[in-house]
């Protein structure tokens, strides 16, 4: 049985690092038709823009706010190598930009698998998709278009405003959840996700976060896909000889957040400034530019810590992580994958 049935990643997720100059209609070249395009000013304390194919071009949200979605002048259209931009200081004004760009399923489609009727981009191969769908305020399913039972899902409601991204990972358990807008640890509650989702449909309550009725709302659902992407948890050790954290592959992208107490929702990429030891990161839940937080090196298998920050290796503390690959740590054909 062959190691992994993704040999190039960048297929399905790709970051492109790029520099604004002001031009509207500017064509970013992802390498695919991207359907969930998340961007941040490198270098400065714009915040942190997310559109989506499902919702369509010109709706964004910012993962760091509560706010509702609003028109921006940031991203035009999708195109079939990535998407056109505006000229709003999100995207493309004289600064330092980073996007990261993940495919799901292309043109949404309608999917009656749960008791909400929901329309869906997914893709199975890569394990993700994007889901869009209005509330009812009591208990629901929702269709999430995958295979396999999602890992992490990132709810946000889309109409109004003061409600938190609202996610599930597994490393938490049933009926607990996270805000990426916070810096919060793990809260329970029945009333966000009443139970892990299926392999078919999101198990939802009715929390105006996740099901106000006659709202609408948008979620991202992923599952790991082994040689490609990684949803686990670890736990930190306080050392300068930090945790290492085996994914199975080069990580191209890393997203850590602490579980047991509050920690902010760091990132990393292999485009931007740094890399082994020094990479700089970003996060999700503030509007901060980019720094380097202390060393940690992004090897051909995994991640190690070499920095006792507790947002990423406190000394006995819990933590999440969802990952995705550069390259496989072993390819379909049996070649080994090498770090930089």
């Amino acid at each position: 049985m062959a190691y992994t049935d993704i040999d190039k990643s960048d297929d399905y997720f790709n970051t492109v690092s790029y520099t604004g100059n002001a031009t509207a209609g500017r064509a970013l070249d992802v390498g695919f038709a991207t359907d969930w395009f998340w961007v941040k000013e490198r270098n400065g304390a714009n915040v942190h823009y997310a559109t989506d194919s499902v919702r369509g071009a010109l709706k964004g949200l910012q993962p760091d706010s509560s706010d509702a979605e609003s028109t921006f002048d940031s991203v035009r259209s999708f195109t079939s190598t990535g998407v056109t931009v505006g000229t709003s200081a999100t995207t493309n004004q004289s600064n330092n930009y980073v996007a990261w760009n993940w495919l799901a399923g292309g043109s949404a489609s309608s999917n009656s698998d749960g008791s909400i009727t929901s329309t869906v981009s997914a893709n199975t191969t890569s394990g993700f998709s994007i889901i869009g769908y209005t509330g009812t305020g009591s208990n629901a399913t929702v269709g999430h278009g995958l295979n396999s039972a999602p890992e992490m899902v990132i709810i946000k409601q889309r109409n109004a405003s003061g409600q938190s991204w609202c996610t599930f990972h597994t490393a938490m358990g049933a009926q607990k959840f996270m805000d990426l807008n916070t810096s919060g640890g793990q809260n329970t509650g029945s009333t966000r996700y009443t139970s892990v989702p299926s392999s078919t449909v999101l198990n939802l309550g009715n929390s105006d976060a996740v099901n106000k009725s006659s709202s609408t709302y948008i979620g991202y659902a992923f599952h790991s896909v082994k040689g490609y992407s990684k949803i686990g948890s670890y736990v930190g050790n306080g050392s300068s000889d930090g945790t290492f954290v085996y994914t199975g592959f080069k990580p191209a992208w890393l997203m850590v957040k602490r579980i047991d107490g509050t920690g902010q929702w760091f990132m990393f990429d292999n485009k931007r400034l740094g890399y082994n030891s020094e990479n700089y990161r970003l996060i999700a839940d503030v509007t901060g530019s980019e720094a380097d937080p202390g060393q940690m090196e992004l090897l051909s298998n995994g991640v190690k810590w070499r920095f006792t920050s507790s947002n990423v290796n406190g000394s006995g503390s819990d933590y999440l992580y969802l990952a995705f690959a550069e390259n496989p740590f072993v390819t379909s054909t049996g070649i080994p994958g090498l770090a930089r």
